[in-house]
């Protein structure tokens, strides 16, 4: 897409999988970037030889202004805030303070980050976004993006503005089919529904694709989808569907649309170069803690909340702490445990 530069710098926290592909295209695009991460490697490589895109979607390497939080100076009106759920409050700690008067933050996260975010800097300074296209930060320099998908903008209040429009301009640069919505939680809750059933995944050794594609196990996701939306509603929010995930389906427990809608997304995450979720990866490559209690675990209290059951979803968080722990090994197994709490 063509895009009008207009001079004022974007500081992106977090220079991984998701705000590395999205500093790369706007800079590339002759946009000011300025890329932070607490990875000095990744840092020095943004800062020598440029950042290196690869993959099926495009090949190229963009030259960034990038700097640790400690070396970072100076304050910025637009920060897109890209790191893991559970890292949000540690860095808005050190970002706030690079945050201008009249500054707000956009969540390109995965989870409600946006409600912590307004705790801390206030509603009107936050602004939701959705993003589902497949990255993986591979080494320092090095991100590999896998597949186009879904990506959508939104007020909290829903309201449409000119920073909106702004920022929507801004995202269609790394995907033209890019939204603004009136429902930014909608999207943020679907996208929960349909993180749930990549938690499970990442159980396993397996492809996304093919450990959900297991037929002994379809009761497993069809139960964790199922609980989140239920959640939603509770919440009394409209959970959107997107790439394959019908929100409508899981809601009325429809086996059928359940069915439909798991080989829909079985058949998206065949068609990119990121087999594994990000998670898996988490657990199996960079051997860390992953998202699973900033995701997954705030479901237990909502539920809690709701007087709603959530079974499958404490039973999912109870593994993937095992995993974490090194109490238990990846296996499909673990996916048949699984099967007792998901009647």
């Amino acid at each position: 897409m063509t895009m009008v530069p207009d001079g004022e710098p974007i500081l992106i926290w977090g220079a991984g999988a998701i705000g590395g592909v999205i500093g790369a295209y706007l800079a590339r695009a002759g946009q000011a970037v300025h890329m932070v991460d607490i990875v000095e490697s990744h840092v020095d490589a943004m800062r020598s030889g440029g950042l290196s895109i690869e993959g099926p979607v495009d090949t190229f390497r963009q030259a960034l202004i990038a700097d640790t939080p400690e070396t970072l100076q100076g304050k910025f009106r637009r920060v897109i805030l890209a790191v893991k759920a559970h890292h949000t409050d540690a860095a808005l700690d050190q970002l706030i303070k690079h945050l201008s008067d009249d500054g707000f933050v956009v969540s390109a996260q995965n989870g409600l980050n946006e409600k912590r975010i307004a705790e801390r800097i206030g509603s009107e300074r936050t602004m939701g976004c959705f993003v589902n296209f497949g990255a993986d930060w591979l080494e320092p320099g090095r991100i590999l993006y896998g597949n186009r998908a879904a990506v959508a903008l939104g007020e909290l209040d829903g309201t449409m503005t000119p920073r909106l429009n702004n920022m929507h301009g801004l995202f269609r640069v790394v995907e033209p089919d890019a939204v603004m919505t009136d429902n930014i939680w909608g999207y943020l809750w679907g996208k929960l529904g349909y993180g749930a059933l990549l938690f499970a995944t990442a159980l396993t050794p397996e492809s996304m694709a093919d450990a959900m594609a297991s037929p002994a196990h379809r009761a497993v996701y069809g139960a964790l989808g199922s609980e989140v939306m239920r959640l939603a509603v509770a919440e009394g929010v409209t959970p959107l569907g997107f790439n394959g995930f019908d929100t409508q389906a899981f809601i009325r427990q429809d086996r059928e649309g359940i069915e439909q809608s798991i080989a829909a997304m079985v058949a998206h995450n065949r068609n990119t170069a990121k087999t594994h979720s990000g998670i898996y990866r988490d657990l199996a490559v960079r051997k860390r803690k992953t998202e699973v209690d900033a995701q997954m675990g705030i479901m237990l209290t909502i539920g809690e909340h709701h007087g709603i059951p959530t079974p499958a979803i404490a039973g999912l968080c109870s593994l993937i702490h095992d995993i974490e722990e090194g109490r238990r090994a990846q296996s499909m197994e673990l996916l048949d445990e699984m099967l007792p709490l998901c009647v």
